[in-house]
């Protein structure tokens, strides 16, 4: 036998089990921060399970802002939001699995002589 759920009670499931998954995601990073050195390429492996499983919840959330019902109730749940803050966590991710590094430039030597003579204009190039 089939029943029937309201769309608010199917909302309230989906955000639930968003938050359970968002909670465990994080539950689960906190050994691979405590790790060794040693372990670095597990605790990557384990980041990038991470950033997968933030992707399915931004996707999760997205589905969610389109069928939640516009219905005159007192609270909404805030989807934009969950989702801002669920990209600046695959960002913070993403950022320290690929750091940005200085980009290497040619050092130009400083001149080292400020002094010009007292008829010397402006317009003139500076001395070698």
């Amino acid at each position: 036998m089939e029943t029937f759920r309201s769309p608010a009670h199917v909302r309230r499931h989906a955000v639930a089990a968003l938050l359970a998954a968002l909670l465990l995601a994080a539950a689960g990073l906190q050994p691979a921060v405590a790790a060794d050195a040693a372990d670095n390429a597990a605790e990557r492996e384990m980041l990038a399970a991470v950033t997968r499983q933030l992707e399915l919840l931004d996707r999760l959330a997205e589905r969610g802002a389109t069928t939640a019902p516009q219905e005159r109730a007192r609270y909404h749940f805030d989807y934009a939001r969950l989702r801002a803050d669920l990209q600046r966590m695959r960002a913070g991710v993403r950022d320290y699995l690929v750091p940005q590094r200085a980009q290497p430039r040619d050092p130009v030597p400083l001149a080292g002589d400020y002094t010009r003579s007292g008829a010397a204009s402006d317009k003139e190039a500076p001395s070698p």
